[in-house]
């Protein structure tokens, strides 16, 4: 796997609404539930751009077929909409439903600005290892915050991945650098090692399926990027 750090990069600048007041919105769930929400804020510009980059390098004969999980305030969703092609369909899945509401008028302003005409795009509530789309997809982006679950609630959300992904298809997901060690400096126990067992969990996977590693610096906190092809 390729591993590069990123330094800030210029971003797409669709017209779409809510990036700054996503941040409070971001925030107020994250003390709500961190367990679910996965942070105190939305990926940054850099880190949007490197999960999004297989939607950008996408070719091929057929209209391209995007699914998003955990998108929370629609930072990496806005990037997405910038990028995705004449005829290319983006299916968004959220479970907490105050992110969701954001999502559909995200949505809806894509649908009547110049973009919309290029593709559909849809907002799902409800868990991804849940979603029954009825198709697969050429690229997944994944935001959600895997080593804040249980092992066996992962290796579903993988399972389920890897299910909807086609063949040739790109997994894209990130993970907080450093939180392993922190957790076992101010962690319980059985917290540090059910951290550890899901990093072991995601290590398999990487092992497997991984075609290109990043770390973001750029992002708060810092982050690695993974992107994983079926």
């Amino acid at each position: 796997m390729n591993d590069v750090a990123l330094s800030p990069p210029p971003s797409p600048s669709p017209v779409l609404p809510g990036r700054r007041a996503g941040g409070w919105t971001f925030l107020l769930e994250a003390a709500r539930d961190l367990r679910t929400t996965g942070a105190v804020a939305p990926s940054g510009r850099a880190l949007a751009r490197v999960l999004t980059e297989p939607v950008r390098a996408a070719r091929g004969p057929r209209p391209l077929s995007v699914l998003e999980a955990g998108a929370g305030t629609g930072a990496v969703t806005r990037v997405l909409l910038a990028r995705l092609p004449v005829g290319g369909e983006l299916d968004i899945v959220e479970a907490n439903p105050r992110f969701a509401a954001g999502l559909d008028r995200l949505a809806a302003a894509y649908r009547a600005g110049p973009g919309g005409r290029a593709g559909r795009v849809a907002v799902h509530r409800g868990l991804v290892e849940e979603f029954g789309a009825g198709r697969r997809y050429d690229v997944i982006v994944s935001g959600l915050p895997l080593t804040n679950f249980a092992p066996e609630q992962v290796e579903r959300i993988m399972a389920r991945y890897l299910e909807l992904l086609r063949p040739g298809g790109t997994l894209s997901y990130f993970a907080y650098l450093g939180t392993g060690a922190a957790r076992s400096l101010v962690a319980s126990r059985a917290e540090a090692r059910r951290h550890a067992a899901v990093e072991e969990v995601m290590a398999g996977y990487q092992r497997r399926y991984g075609v290109a590693r990043w770390r973001v610096w750029a992002n708060l906190p810092p982050a690695g990027v993974w992107h994983l092809r079926r």
